[in-house]
């Protein structure tokens, strides 16, 4: 009781726009749960000390941490400040507080709990914005029937509609492959009234571009062209020109590229990435490096994500040495690091069986103290096999799994595995095949396969093979006809 009494004083007693306590050198509220605080830490307990401390808050600054939140899709976190703020009854919930904690509740909890929030609502809340969040948790968890019934009854009930609601439908009929229905959704919009936007064009174009009907692509293009409420953008001359490409028809691609480019914005990294990247599917080489001096000279500054993109292109173009200077130009450029970007070299050279320059970058990364990922070596091992490069093989694998100690997810491919204890059976090599045997134990479950070839590697080295088989009897693995086959050869 004594908090919810602070809360209400926090709450209606500040007039100062950011946060403040009495000790003018306090951490802040926002720091301490913000995207920049801790993403474990409990919200609920952090804004009732806060409170309890004596501190002020005001709802436009817990507003903010929520905004924040979601935008880094610490979506229990958003939840819980959104229900503190809301159990503190200070402060009466709108429309739009009550669509953002139904999106929250939506995406932590699904959509049954938020469709109980939905059904408690008054009547006066029930508007478009809480009927376009219902729609969209819907939407978001593919439930198409309720999706489709929810958008009739909105309809039916008079909700105000715009777009937004029928392009989730849409993005759902692309996402669920029913591409034929999104046309037909467009059609019915504007038959009752709602005008499309360009995301509606563009859906239908793209549902025509999927099933390779360039005639009914052109025809929606061309009414979305003829709309006088309609300012053409790059995406979807951009699309239309990927849609040529996937269809060979690359004059027409490269006209409607450069229609996009004229409809870039000069600050819009993400229009010149995309038209990089189609541009090198169609092998314009030329044009993919325009457009990058370009990028650069209207980014002032180019981040990860455009390395990453043109990087892409020139690995697509078969363009190695260049991308690996622009590796090096990353290097220099102050970003971040984010070992994504030369992984892409990385795997160019392997796609190419450059596996020694693919190696050799590896343990320069490695070297730099830059923390690699197994399945890379993994890879590398598995290239190095096809090679005839066992040795290599083996080292690079035993570097994947000494790796992997430290993290989830990556196991090693079980045929790489069982060719590398083979080669060790064939090569007598049971010293290096034990050991080999026993990196793989706190990784994988060993299995019969495996054991066979082990012994395979004891009888061809001459070594006595009775504590094996027991050991093999402690995994729960029994001997069988493959089994005695194998010893009868030591026979």
């Amino acid at each position: 009781m004594q908090v919810n009494r602070r809360i209400i004083q926090a709450l209606t007693g500040i007039t100062n726009r950011f946060y403040h306590s009495d000790k003018p050198k306090k951490v802040s509220l926002y720091s301490k749960i913000s995207p920049l605080g801790n993403p474990s830490c409990s919200v609920t307990n952090e804004l009732d000390e806060w409170v309890c401390k004596g501190n002020k808050i005001r709802f436009a600054e817990i507003q903010r941490i929520i905004l924040d939140l979601r935008k880094r899709k610490r979506f229990g976190q958003a939840l819980e400040a959104s229900e503190w703020l809301k159990i503190s009854g200070i402060f009466t919930f709108s429309s739009t507080e009550h669509a953002v904690q139904l999106d929250l509740i939506g995406r932590v909890h699904g959509f049954p709990d938020a469709e109980s929030y939905f059904n408690n609502l008054s009547k006066e809340d029930k508007n478009d914005k809480t009927y376009g969040a219902l729609l969209h948790c819907y939407v978001r968890q593919c439930q198409m029937e309720k999706a489709l019934t929810h958008l009739r009854k909105m309809e039916e009930e008079g909700v105000s509609l715009s777009s937004v609601a029928f392009n989730d439908i849409m993005s759902l009929y692309t996402r669920t492959g029913e591409y034929e229905r999104i046309p037909e959704m467009l059609h019915h919009m504007k038959e009752i009234g709602v005008q499309p936007n360009n995301l509606s064009y563009r859906i239908c174009i793209n549902s025509y571009g999927a099933r390779s009907d360039i005639e009914g692509m052109e025809r929606v293009l061309n009414e979305m062209e003829n709309q006088s409420f309609i300012v053409m953008d790059w995406n979807t001359y951009a699309a239309v020109a990927n849609t040529y490409v996937k269809e060979g028809l690359n004059d027409k691609a490269n006209s409607f590229l450069k229609k996009a480019e004229e409809k870039i914005d000069n600050k819009e990294g993400i229009g010149y990435n995309y038209l990089i990247s189609v541009h090198s599917k169609l092998g314009n080489k030329d044009e993919v490096i325009r457009l990058w001096f370009l990028e650069k000279s209207a980014l002032k500054r180019c981040i990860n994500r455009d390395y990453i993109n043109m990087l892409e292109a020139l690995v697509r173009l078969d363009s190695l040495e260049e991308a690996e200077q622009l590796l090096k130009e990353w290097e220099t450029s102050g970003n971040c690091y984010d070992i994504r970007v030369p992984y892409i070299v990385i795997i160019g050279y392997m796609d190419k069986q450059l596996y020694e320059k693919a190696e050799t970058m590896l343990e320069d990364i490695s070297t730099k103290g830059k923390i690699l990922t197994p399945n890379i070596w993994g890879r590398l091992a598995a290239g190095y096999l096809d090679k005839d490069k066992f040795e290599r093989a083996v080292k690079c694998m035993k570097v994947a799994l000494s790796l992997k100690k430290d993290r989830k997810g990556w196991k090693p491919d079980p045929k790489v595995i069982m060719r590398i204890l083979s080669l060790f059976a064939e090569n007598g090599n049971v010293n290096d095949a034990e050991s080999f045997f026993h990196s793989l134990r706190p990784i994988v479950a060993v299995n019969r396969e495996m054991y066979h070839a082990l012994l395979k590697s004891y009888i061809a080295g001459g070594k006595e093979v009775e504590s094996l088989l027991n050991n093999m009897r402690d995994d729960n693995i029994d001997e069988n006809e493959e089994t005695k086959v194998i010893l009868g050869i030591n026979q």
